[in-house]
């Protein structure tokens, strides 16, 4: 056996070993993006094309465009033919992130090979989901290649989205860190929002509940620009939040959410409130100066997060404790970025974010969030028993 073989399988590379009856003589779909590969580097439409000769008859494209190409969101990747195999490509990012029926008029069944990050305002789930609804109601079937949840499949952080917070960074009543695979939370998706969608997941192999992306053996392939490395996905469900204020998120950097800051940021103070706290990571000051978006070349004074222990980081609490202490030290410096935010034009990109309106005024009243943290484990504990049965994989 190959010493250097990847320990896991994912869907995608299971089809060399068994080829599935449900997509044999189907008109297929493809939804995929670079990071659809085997462990060999082959992408996912040249392994289906090889294995099921001819039956590929469009591809389509989420967030961030069929090669990951687009940095930022509100930006849209347009339709275009694909020169390799002569189809359509179709972009679910565009003037509708909702699949239309002529777009599945081509196709069967949609095969959808996305590598997901575990963290609720990723988009990919909700692209998705839309997938779902749209083949339900014309009779089509879906069929998840499955792939790793890279932040793990154990731990589970963050309040339960608020209805009135619902949007395309956040459709469903889930956790920001909801520790499924995509399989496993499309699944559950599917049935608990009664989509009634014909889906079919084709499991990993070899993939446990314990690992992150660092245990698979895989090679980490950017899903979009902004997560270049397996410990951005890492500190993202917490680094993320910032997106909804004027801090730099460590977008137009080498180190986009590793990295955060702002010119005003006061960072020896700043540690010493919160280094006590924060357990399991390091926040070693830097200065920093954006390329593009927030403070473009600015120089901006934060810090670089270095997980210690991955087990007692909790990446949302901490960016809610750092958020706070930031807030509170720079009341007339620091902001809440104005809408629009995800085609949402009204609400304040923040609250759609942490998914509650409520959360962002509790900060705003300076409330513990590690108070704030007990209060949501009620339902949190109501998600993990709610999801648990659509878990594939053991730990």
């Amino acid at each position: 056996m190959d010493q250097n073989a990847p320990q896991v399988k994912t869907g995608l590379e299971t089809l060399y070993d068994n080829l599935p009856e449900c997509l044999k003589g189907r008109r297929l779909g493809l939804l995929a993006n670079p990071a659809s590969i085997t462990s060999q580097f082959q992408h996912a439409k040249d392994v289906i094309a090889q294995l099921f000769p001819g039956q590929i008859c469009a591809l389509f494209s989420p967030q961030h465009g069929f090669f990951a190409e687009k940095q930022d969101n509100m930006i849209e990747s347009g339709h275009f033919r694909d020169p390799d195999l002569n189809i359509p490509v179709f972009s679910l990012y565009s003037e509708t992130r909702i699949p239309t029926a002529d777009m599945f008029t081509p196709i069967d069944t949609l095969v959808i090979d996305i590598q997901d990050v575990g963290t609720r305002v990723y988009t990919f789930i909700y692209t998705i989901s839309y997938c779902l609804e749209t083949a339900a109601k014309l009779g089509k079937s879906v069929v998840i290649l499955d792939r790793p949840n890279p932040v793990g499949g154990i731990q589970v952080e963050g309040n339960i989205l608020e209805e009135d917070c619902a949007s395309f960074v956040g459709r469903y009543p889930i956790p920001m860190r909801h520790g499924m695979t995509v399989g496993e939370i499309c699944a559950y998706i599917n049935t608990t929002q009664k989509i009634g969608c014909n889906l079919i997941v084709i499991p990993m192999q070899g993939w446990t509940r314990d690992m992150y992306w660092q245990d698979t053996g895989l090679v980490w392939i950017p899903p979009s620009p902004n997560l270049p490395t397996a410990l951005s996905v890492m500190v993202y469900p917490g680094q993320v939040i910032l997106e909804g204020t004027n801090l730099s998120e460590g977008r137009g950097t080498t180190l986009p959410f590793e990295q955060f800051g702002a010119p005003f940021v006061d960072i020896h103070a700043l540690k010493q409130r919160v280094q006590e706290r924060l357990k399991g990571i390091v926040l070693r000051p830097l200065c920093f100066q954006p390329t593009s978006g927030k403070w473009q070349n600015q120089i901006c004074k934060g810090f670089h997060i270095h997980i210690t222990d991955k087990d007692e980081y909790k990446p949302y609490l901490y960016s809610l404790i750092l958020l706070q202490e930031i807030m509170r030290a720079h009341p007339n410096e620091f902001e809440f970025k104005a809408p629009p935010y995800e085609y949402e034009f009204e609400r304040l990109p923040m609250d759609l974010i942490l998914g509650s309106r409520n959360l962002r005024k509790n900060l705003e009243k300076m409330n513990d969030p590690i108070e704030l943290e007990k209060a949501w484990q009620a339902p949190l504990q109501q998600f993990k028993q709610e999801s648990q049965p659509f878990y594939i994989y053991d730990v």
